[in-house]
């Protein structure tokens, strides 16, 4: 017994030896890779996956969680993005927003509840449910409003990932955040741009002329564009795809019109537009985010000081891209020069704020960038003749450090007006129907033009945001995961290049779509760092789900225009 003992304890000794060796080891290897790390080897995917699970938790610095990603151009920086990928799957056994938000399941439910009961509540208290009309007549307003905010709830579902699909999945914001600030612009922007919506038949879907002397019908008809465009969102929502919101609602338009107006109810030029755009708006994004990445990659990656370059180029890229909104978008005079004076001065402005918050957010880092002595000199005698088309290894440490943390605002900061603008614009694919049929429940002209009330205006925005938080989290995953791995500097060309091909398409009157041409975008990014980047299982899913759309809201909508009819007829 007592040889078994001195045995067993033997043993015991010899294995805490072992353990003790083991882990300073494990520790000598840490700091060894944290204090000399190679140039083309990330840290420890352990430590990089725990820094980008805490990001999840909490609201934190920009720079804090693009830190994590300080070597993700790096292979090893990819696996260990992939690892993690992996780790978050693990833990699919909560319901959906309790999952993406990190909150418990029944918080969830909580959230879901109140928001259900809100727009029950607002849609009978709105000043447009009609006063001095009678019961039945409100009833059915109030149904039409809830059929409007069904559509806008799904817009917010599926199309908000066009303004921050790439930022989160960049690492620039979190998933809180982003919700957190889109909700916030996405309702501004409804509510302030909002304004000159129109009904959708005068958008040249439908002649509205075929439609005289049919109240009910074509009552029947705008409803169930609504319900349709919303059924076949939520579908594509809930398995990620992310499709576009106008091009759904003019299916279900040109449904509607060609089975109960015949053929010369609908102005078929839309429809060959919305056809064309599948193949304009994505090849656009595609081929204006290549040139915009390998623009990145060759003259800031390839400068000798790439964070100094970096700041030295945003308030460049803030100035222009100002500018050219400012003055083809949101013209503020009348007068060319004039507006083109003011779009200046905005520009600069811009340009002046951003470059002060790169430098004071950024400012010790910039100053350590400066110091030769901190980091190893790379060798750049190879590089004398580096070609546009050439691939360029980035750069590490402190420099790709300032290089995301620059582009991480710059990104943040186009996710911003994108989300003000889609706000503002793709409303009106809720607020067009709901303002006609409400119109003709309460003794409006159906043709002619429809003043939108505010608070239906708020209404849209509400149901957008209420979308956004509820199922927003599928289609951004989609945009900002699933298609190409994402950095802030892949992130930022690809949102820059669908903002500027979106407005210069919207000026010159092409026929284009912003969740088309996003997609595009991403894709191109990935392209540019080769066809290898980009997943072609996830590209087929998106792809076959833009072509099943339009036919897919016109079948919805045959067959809600003939429920709908047949009950209104005998209600009305």
């Amino acid at each position: 017994m007592t040889s078994s003992y001195c045995l067993s304890s033997t043993r015991n000794t010899l294995l805490i030896q072992n353990s003790h060796l083991f882990l300073s080891k494990r520790a000598n290897s840490f700091f060894s890779q944290e204090t000399h790390l190679p140039k083309r080897i990330s840290p420890l995917p352990n430590s990089s996956l725990s820094l980008l699970r805490l990001k999840n938790h909490k609201l934190e610095h920009p720079l804090s969680s693009l830190s994590s990603f300080a070597e993700a151009e790096g292979e090893n920086g990819e696996e260990a993005q992939n690892i993690e990928h992996q780790e978050d799957e693990k833990s699919d056994d909560l319901p959906g927003m309790a999952q993406a938000f990190h909150i418990s399941s029944s918080t969830a439910s909580g959230i879901s509840i109140c928001i259900a009961l809100a727009a029950l509540t607002f849609a009978y208290l709105m000043n447009s449910l009609g006063q001095g009309l009678s019961l039945k007549i409100k009833l059915l307003s109030y149904v039409t409003l809830l059929f409007g905010f069904y559509m806008a709830w799904n817009i917010g579902a599926n199309d908000v990932a066009n303004a921050m699909g790439t930022s989160v999945g960049s690492g620039a914001l979190t998933l809180r955040q982003a919700v957190l600030t889109a909700g916030i612009l996405e309702f501004s922007g409804a509510l302030l741009m909002g304004k000159h919506v129109t009904s959708t038949m005068q958008k040249g879907i439908l002649v509205s002329s075929v439609f005289q002397g049919k109240d009910t019908l074509l009552l029947a008809g705008l409803l169930s564009s609504l319900a349709a465009a919303g059924t076949w969102l939520q579908v594509a929502s809930y398995y990620g795809w992310p499709v576009s919101t106008t091009h759904c609602i003019v299916g279900s338009m040109v449904g509607f019109g060609l089975v109960y107006g015949g053929p010369g109810a609908v102005f078929w030029s839309s429809l060959a537009r919305v056809t064309s755009s599948w193949v304009i708006s994505p090849v656009m994004g595609a081929a204006v985010s290549f040139l915009v990445y390998k623009c990145i990659r060759r003259f800031v990656y390839s400068a000798p000081n790439p964070g100094q370059a970096a700041a030295a180029a945003a308030p460049v890229a803030v100035f222009v891209g100002i500018t050219a909104i400012s003055f083809a978008a949101f013209p503020l005079s009348r007068s060319a020069p004039l507006a083109f004076a003011q779009a200046l001065a905005f520009g600069t402005a811009a340009a002046f704020l951003v470059d002060r918050i790169i430098r004071k957010q950024l400012g010790p880092l910039l100053v350590k960038s400066e110091s030769r002595h901190l980091e190893p000199k790379e060798d750049t005698s190879d590089q004398k003749n580096i070609g546009f088309l050439s691939d360029i290894a980035g750069p590490t440490g402190t420099q790709l450090k300032i290089v995301y943390g620059v582009f991480g605002y710059m990104q943040i900061l186009s996710a911003c007006f994108m989300s003000f603008a889609h706000g503002g614009n793709d409303v009106s694919n809720a607020i067009g129907p709901l303002a006609g049929a409400l119109s003709i429940l309460q003794g409006g002209a159906a043709g002619g033009d429809i003043v939108i009330p505010i608070d239906v205006l708020a209404w849209g925005g509400f149901g957008i945001v209420a979308g956004l938080m509820m199922w927003g989290y599928r289609v951004i995953a989609t945009i900002g995961k699933k298609i190409t791995e994402l950095t802030p500097t892949r992130g930022f060309a690809a949102e820059f290049a669908a903002a500027s091909v979106v407005l210069f398409a919207s000026k010159l009157g092409l026929p284009i779509s912003a969740t088309h041409t996003l997609v595009g975008a991403v894709m191109g990014v990935g392209f540019a760092r080769g066809l290898n980047s980009v997943r072609a299982e996830t590209v087929r899913e998106i792809v076959t789900s833009w072509a099943v759309t339009v036919p897919a809201g016109a079948i919805f909508a045959i067959i809600y225009t003939w429920l709908l009819n047949k009950l209104l007829s005998r209600v009305l």
